[in-house]
């Protein structure tokens, strides 16, 4: 017997029905108490379960960057399902990962042309880190196993990606976890860099502080070095002028892998096809989700330059070079999707017209400058963040209180901290920032 699905209306009405599900990264007690719930998406907008129409001002979670169903990509998904549901990844394969990895290589920068298919932003950490530490090992440097990441950095919820991470909340529950990760200082500074319009002035000498690591562990024990480039869910925090080419000046001086956790940058929200090529700097694997398949089916990816991925292709031909991978890497409904999203952002010209909106967005969101309790604006590409200044002795409150009324009002915004944070999905016309904006200022008028 099919049980047929609950009206979404009932759900909310019954607070029995809602207690099972444990949300992530929620306040649970809160949002079941006063739940907020979406039942369709169509482009730029959701539709809440009493009938109002949402504006989405963060691409879903970052993700959704061609819209909300995409017919195309629908369109994709149902033929894979009625085709193929599912094929083992291990020892086997079907055509489309093939055609997805052989794609996307092709649009990378550099030698950036082997990819290792996950099935999210935090397996596509994990596998990368792991993958940094067994090419020392297949080069005989077996001894290059420390990790470095950055403070304020996320790169996902396991392990290895808390370790490297320097959220401090996730800190406060978790600990450490792993050994031998060290951090680089984070690059947010007020008194300097406070309402930079695009990449702020000050600040590339904090690379150099991976000097002091490199002479306090030796070179020959550190195996990589992996930092986003943009570090959106902390509070987007842009990267200084010169910083990123620095830290890969560093990294190629001591012979360690530099990673870009491109999960939030990759696929044009920076206004190209992914921050590496928008700040010149070549790393030596870049992690991937969200975007590449719009947020439709969950797939993460690991792009491997050439000489990481040679350095493993060695001994007997029928012997297995890297034993890692999931059961749904490279998952033929996940591919379908992903191969339908790169047509629409190619066909679209989604990439180009994030540059071409880049700097009327710039302009709309410091227009925010000098409203309550604002104290700092910062933008790049189709990303902005608005910080507040806390309540005393309730961090996080003050931006929370606006996140539910821009909610109630007709807006979705996502907030780390006191922190809005804003990365709309790329289809945005101009009035949608001004509408943005408009509430916001409205909004920021109002709190208290």
């Amino acid at each position: 017997m099919v049980q047929e699905l609950t009206h979404p209306a009932s759900i909310a009405g019954n607070p029995a029905e809602m207690e099972a599900f444990w949300m992530p990264f929620t306040a649970n007690r809160q949002f079941k108490a006063q739940p907020r719930l979406f039942v369709s998406a169509k482009d730029m907008h959701y539709t809440t379960v009493d009938g109002r129409q949402v504006l989405d001002g963060t691409a879903g979670l970052w993700c959704v960057n061609a819209g909300h169903c995409r017919v195309k990509i629908a369109e994709a998904v149902s033929r894979q399902v009625n085709t193929m549901d599912y094929a083992p990844a291990f020892q086997m394969g079907h055509p489309g990962a093939f055609h997805l990895a052989d794609r996307l290589a092709k649009m990378l920068p550099g030698d950036l042309d082997h990819v290792f298919f996950a099935n999210s932003g935090s397996e596509a950490v994990e596998s990368a880190l792991k993958i940094a530490i067994a090419y020392h090992r297949a080069k005989g440097d077996g001894t290059r196993q420390r990790l470095i990441g950055r403070e304020r950095g996320y790169h996902g919820v396991n392990f290895g990606g808390i370790s490297v991470g320097g959220i401090p909340t996730v800190r406060k529950f978790f600990g450490s976890l792993l050994t031998g990760v060290d951090h680089l200082p984070h690059t947010h500074n007020l008194e300097h860099n406070a309402f930079s319009q695009g990449q702020p002035a000050w600040g590339a000498h904090l690379a150099d502080d991976l000097e002091r690591i490199v002479a306090l562990h030796d070179a020959s024990n550190i195996a990589a070095v992996i930092v986003e480039p943009v570090a959106g869910s902390t509070g987007v925090l842009i990267p200084p002028v010169g910083y990123l080419q620095r830290l890969r000046e560093i990294c190629d001086k001591y012979g360690i892998l530099l990673i870009f956790d491109e999960v939030i940058t990759g696929f044009g929200r920076l206004g190209a096809p992914f921050a590496a090529d928008y700040f010149g700097v070549l790393p030596d694997m870049i992690t991937v989700a969200k975007g590449i398949t719009n947020g439709t089916v969950p797939m993460g990816a690991v792009f491997v330059r050439k000489h990481i991925y040679n350095a493993f292709m060695h001994g007997p031909e029928n012997a297995i070079e890297l034993f890692h991978g999931y059961t749904y890497s490279g998952h033929p409904v996940a591919c379908a999707a992903a191969l339908a999203t790169l047509d629409v952002y190619e066909e679209e010209g989604l990439f180009h017209r994030a540059n071409d909106l880049s700097s009327y967005w710039q302009d709309a969101l410091h227009s925010l400058k000098g409203l309550p309790h604002v104290i700092d604006v910062r933008n790049l590409g189709l990303v902005g963040g608005i910080e507040l200044e806390p309540i005393p002795g309730k961090p996080t409150a003050r931006a929370f209180d606006v996140f539910l009324r821009a909610y109630e009002q007709g807006l979705l915004i996502r907030t780390t901290g006191d922190i809005i944070a804003l990365s709309p999905p790329l289809i945005l016309e101009k009035q949608h920032i001004d509408q943005m904006v408009s509430m916001l200022t409205d909004l920021l008028k109002a709190t208290a």
